[in-house]
């Protein structure tokens, strides 16, 4: 494996992990963020909450998938 394919693979590994939809949606939040910031809007509380629901909704689906399985 050439050097550069081992950094994105590690990369893509590390960011995206297990669970795609929780790296997609804790992206659209920095961007959605970023955006109201820009403009002037004060909602940094936001993140935390987004991260918060995804995370939480992850684990359901981990634990749904789990449970199904035995």
């Amino acid at each position: 494996m050439s050097p550069l394919r081992a950094f994105a693979r590690f990369w893509w590994d590390f960011v995206v992990g297990d669970d795609w939809r929780l790296a997609c949606g804790v992206s659209i939040a920095l961007m959605v963020v970023a955006i109201a910031t820009h403009r002037g809007h004060d909602v940094w509380w936001l993140l935390p909450l987004v991260v918060a629901v995804l995370l939480a909704a992850s684990l359901r689906r981990a634990t749904t998938i789990g449970r199904d399985r035995s």
